[in-house]
Parts: C-alpha cells; sequence; structure tokens
C-alpha cells in the first residue's frame, strides 16, 4: 500500500500495478513468498483485459477506414521499429531467448508480459522492460504535450475509489472475465485470461450486447494482484542481472522513442497531422498512459486510441510469429 500511494502521489504512469510489482519485487527479494488460488488471479487478467476493451473507441471502423493509408504505415512502422531494435539486442546477447523482442513489443505492458512467458521467455525482465518503457513513454509524451502547449493547466482529477455502480453491467462483466480465463485454460490459449476477455469485449461492445462495468475498487485489486505476481518472481540475482544490464535496456529505449518519432514526423508533414496528435498516436505503448494525456490535450483523442488499439490488436497475434522467425534467424546466424 505504501508504495503505490507514493506512486499515485507521484502521478506515476500504471500506478495501481507498478506500485505493487514493486512492492512485490522488494518482498520477494528478501526472501518472502505469497501464494494464491489460480482461478482469482485468472479472473484478475480477465478484468484488466476487459479494462482495455472497454479503451477501444467505437469510431474506431470510422477512423480506419477513413485513414486506412495512415494506419498502415503507423502501424507498421511502429512495429518494424520496435522488432529492429528487439532484434540487435537480441543479437548482442543482452538478454537470453526471446526475452528483449518481447520486452520491446509496442502493445499493453501486463498482456506482453504475461503473452511472453506463455511462449517461453523471462517474464520478469519482460516486465521490467515493458514497464520502464511506459513510464519513459508516459514522461516523454507528457513532456511533448507541454512542449505544443496543449496539455491543461487544472490539475488531474482526484481518484473516485467508490464510484455508483451499475450491477447488472458489473455483473455482466464479471462473467465476460470468468467464462472468458475458463475458456482460455480449456483451450490451452496462450495468456488467453487477457486475450478471451479482451477479444470478446471488443466484439460484444461494439455489437451493443454489453455494456462493460469497471468500478475503480475492482480495477485497483486486479490491478494489484497482476503486479504483485510478477514482482514476487524476482531475486536479488535477478536483480543484480538487471542493473547490469540497464544501460544497455535504456539506450534501447531511447532508440524505440526516436524511431517512432520519426514515424509521427512523417505523419505530420506527410498528412498534415497535428504534431501532438501524431506524437501520440505512434508512441510505443502504454496506451493506458496514453489515453490520459490525450483526455488532458488539444488532440484528435478518438484518432490517438483507434492508432493505439490497431496496433496493439496486431502485436497480439503477430507477435508470436515474430518472435519465432527472429529467434530462428538468428540461431541459424549463430550455427553459422
Amino acid at each position: 500500500m505504501p508504495v503505490t500511494a507514493l506512486m499515485l502521489w507521484l502521478h506515476a504512469p500504471a500506478a495501481l500495478m507498478l506500485g505493487p510489482l514493486l512492492a512485490g519485487v522488494a518482498f520477494a527479494s528478501w526472501g518472502g513468498k505469497v501464494t494464491y488460488p489460480v482461478p482469482v488471479f485468472a479472473v484478475a487478467q480477465g478484468i484488466v483485459g476487459s479494462m482495455i476493451a472497454k479503451m477501444v473507441p467505437l469510431t474506431i471502423v470510422g477512423d480506419i477506414l477513413g485513414h486506412w493509408a495512415l494506419f498502415t504505415v503507423g502501424v507498421v512502422s511502429v512495429v518494424a521499429a520496435s522488432t529492429w531494435v528487439g532484434w540487435q539486442m537480441t543479437r548482442w546477447q543482452m538478454l537470453p531467448g526471446t526475452t528483449a523482442l518481447w520486452g520491446v513489443s509496442p502493445g499493453a505492458a501486463s498482456v506482453m508480459t504475461y503473452m511472453a512467458e506463455a511462449y517461453g521467455a523471462d517474464m520478469r525482465m519482460v516486465a521490467f522492460m515493458q514497464y520502464l518503457r511506459v513510464v519513459m513513454v508516459a514522461a516523454v509524451a507528457a513532456g511533448v504535450a507541454r512542449y505544443f502547449g496543449g496539455a491543461s493547466q487544472h490539475a488531474p482529477d482526484a481518484i473516485v475509489w467508490f464510484p455508483e455502480v451499475a450491477w447488472v453491467p458489473l455483473l455482466e462483466t464479471l462473467a465476460l472475465a470468468g467464462v472468458g480465463s475458463w475458456l482460455a485454460r480449456r483451450l490451452s490459449i496462450p495468456a488467453g485470461a487477457f486475450l478471451v476477455p479482451l477479444v470478446g469485449g471488443i466484439v460484444l461492445t461494439h455489437m451493443g450486447w454489453l455494456r462493460l462495468e469497471l468500478p475503480t475498487w475492482l480495477l485497483a485489486g486486479c490491478y494489484a494482484l497482476v503486479g504483485w505476481n510478477v514482482g514476487l518472481r524476482f531475486t536479488r540475482a535477478l536483480l543484480v542481472h538487471v542493473l547490469r544490464q540497464l544501460p544497455g535496456i535504456l539506450l534501447c529505449i531511447f532508440a524505440m522513442l526516436t524511431l517512432c518519432g520519426g514515424v509521427a514526423a512523417f505523419m505530420v508533414f506527410a498528412a498534415g497531422i497535428d504534431p501532438l496528435t501524431a506524437y501520440l498516436a505512434t508512441s510505443p505503448g502504454g496506451a493506458d498512459s496514453i489515453a490520459i494525456i490525450a483526455a488532458s490535450t488539444d488532440v484528435d483523442v478518438s484518432f490517438v486510441m483507434a492508432m493505439q488499439t490497431v496496433r496493439l490488436l496486431v502485436v497480439l497475434f503477430v507477435a508470436p510469429y515474430l518472435t519465432k522467425i527472429i529467434a530462428d534467424r538468428i540461431g541459424d546466424l549463430g550455427k553459422g
């Protein structure tokens, strides 16, 4: 709790997940262990997947059809840039196996972390890279917003922990998370506890069959479970390894941010998109943080979130194949 409270006071991105994660790291590094029922954790993952589904704008189809060329260039370029950075890190053997490739994947940090585990990467290192990038992306995006004069000057709204709840939609949301995570286990879908509710939530809400209700207290509890589950897997030896690799990881994240900034500049000059909208749309990951920044600035929020969402969905389905192809390619080069 104190760590999370500090993160909230600092207005850190993903504070409700980052705080428990850091607390778990500290607890585990001193030899502490905590266990909790797997079904409870699976439902928590499903709730986080539902939260991401709720962020998808209802105008996404119209935005894509109206700017299909921009979406193609923006999404493909950012995915290609992150893949190139991950490939270089893997070639330099900075991290074992496909860990670097998953660590730079520009999707939702929580989903990428658990997908990485499902495909054999070290989820602890992936989580470190993903959340470090989330913090850096949010910091740079906030700076860009302030530079272009679009940021609002009022203080951030206070968190309403116990808002009025629509109970029927809440029960439907819990059912989506519970049934989705159960179905994922039965069908052995990698990271399915996230993915099934995420995809199901997008489809059902856009067809008008479901209204997702996610009160703050529920999200906070689920974020905490997901963060703890990652943090409690760290060890002192791993922390030492992380610190040794930190300069290289920071350099690679800066390279990724620079490449994505280049994509944003292309969109500004080639299509007349305003700089802040272009930058937020192409920022690599941290979609929830980008959504908060976009909502408080004078940008095309629908365009920003539509591009972030499309890239997230592309990465969800393409990342496993890209990591396998690149890992096989690097393995062949090593043998040669």
